[in-house]
Order: C-alpha cells, then sequence, then structure tokens
C-alpha cells in the first residue's frame, strides 16, 4: 500500500511539479496515521525525490543561487519549527487543523487549474518570508513547499525557470533538515514504512516526465485538488 501511495504521489508530482507532500500526507491520514508520523514519512521519501530533481535541474542551469541562498536559511528554520511544533502536539488536537490546511491547498490548486496566477513585480526582502512560511508550513501540514513557495514567487514576477530549479535544489536542504528533526524526535522505527513510498517513488519518476508531455495538465490538477479536499473533509466526520 506505502508503494502504491509513493508511486501515484510522485507520478502526480512529476506531472504538476507539485503535490507529492499533500498527496503522500492526506493519503496517510486517511488510513489514521498520526498527523506527525504521516508528514515524517512523507519528508523522509522527499529526500530522495528531490535530491533527483534538484540535482536535474543543476545539469540543466536552471537554478539561481543568489535565490537558493536566500530560500534555504529561512526555510530550513521554518522546517525545524514545524516540525518540532508538530512532533510535540497530540496528534488529535493538531489533525483538524492539518485538514483545514490540506483543504485550503486542495482549493489553491484548484483555482490555479482555471484561472493562472498573474505575474508581477516583488522586493527581495519578501523571498526569505516566503521560504519561512513554506518550510514551517511544509512541515506542520506534511506538504505545501511547492504551491506556497513556487507559486508565490512566479506569481510575483520572478523568472518562473529559475523559480522552479532553485525551489526544487533548495527543496532538498529543507526536506532534509525535517527529515533529519522529525527522526530525532520520534525515532526511526516508526517511519520504516516509508521505505515503501521511497520505493513507489523511484519507480514512477521517469513516469512523471513523460506523463508532462502527453497528459493536459488542467484536468489533473482537477482531480488532484479534488482528492485532497474530498479525503480531507471526510476525516471531520
Amino acid at each position: 500500500m506505502f508503494i502504491l501511495i509513493g508511486f501515484f504521489a510522485q507520478l502526480v508530482d512529476g506531472a504538476l511539479g507539485m503535490a507529492f507532500g499533500v498527496l503522500c500526507t492526506t493519503a496517510l491520514l486517511a488510513f489514521g496515521m498520526p498527523p506527525a508520523v504521516a508528514s515524517a514519512m512523507t519528508h523522509i521519501t522527499e529526500v530522495f525525490t528531490t535530491a533527483a530533481s534538484g540535482a536535474s535541474h543543476v545539469w540543466q542551469r536552471n537554478v539561481d543561487w543568489k535565490l537558493v541562498m536566500r530560500l534555504a536559511p529561512a526555510g530550513m528554520v521554518g522546517g525545524i519549527l514545524g516540525a518540532y511544533v508538530l512532533s510535540n502536539i497530540d496528534g488529535k488536537v493538531i489533525e483538524p487543523f492539518i485538514s483545514v490546511y490540506l483543504i485550503l491547498i486542495g482549493i489553491y490548486i484548484l483555482i490555479k487549474a482555471f484561472r493562472p496566477m498573474f505575474q508581477r513585480d516583488v522586493h527581495d526582502w519578501t523571498v526569505p518570508l516566503v521560504g519561512f512560511a513554506g518550510g514551517g508550513l511544509d512541515a506542520a501540514g506534511g506538504g505545501g513547499w511547492g504551491p506556497i513557495v513556487t507559486t508565490s514567487l512566479i506569481g510575483r514576477g520572478h523568472d518562473p525557470k529559475k523559480v522552479i530549479g532553485s525551489t526544487s535544489l533548495t527543496e532538498f536542504a529543507v526536506t532534509l533538515t525535517i527529515s533529519a528533526t522529525f527522526i530525532v524526535t520520534l525515532g526511526w522505527s516508526q517511519l520504516d514504512a516509508a521505505v515503501g513510498l521511497i520505493i513507489g517513488g523511484v519507480l514512477a519518476a521517469p513516469i512523471g516526465a513523460y506523463i508532462v508531455k502527453h497528459l493536459p495538465v488542467r484536468p489533473l490538477m482537477i482531480a488532484v485538488s479534488l482528492i485532497i479536499i474530498a479525503t480531507s473533509v471526510v476525516r471531520f466526520f
């Protein structure tokens, strides 16, 4: 089951450039997994997927190193705080808030499917703030770095190619930091099922790249958003 979850989530992420974290976390929560464990397993898996993605963007020269240097430290600090807070709060207390967050991410993706964000100029001082918020919410919610950071920077006028490459590389550093924090606070014994997610994600990676060329993006975004919203809403009943 974990292999299937990782496979499907990476398939979608490869086609959209986002949604691996929120899909994995949503699926794991639907199976009754505590929020902290679900987020931890998702981020440990993403260490491998983001490493491959980041290396590819460096090879293709899609990375703006100045942007990385401004995003990475803030994102890592936000990720550590988000992971620490999630690890030390009762799962039943935080789960409704996580569900609301995932629903909002699902709605955001749905809106983007129909109405792409307009570009506008941005001042450099906002980049660390976006990174900090993205890292914190990504850790606490189990996903969201791509929807929050990538879309925010592109929507504010940064070069899309450089944003995608730079945030993909930065996500590796943020994910590695979040994963280490979870392992220290939770221990590895609760996270060994992440191996299945890793296997599924690695197997799906090349297929996701193929889908990008052949499947319309809008229907896929709509489907993903509806899955995230539906599975999150169900947990309130």
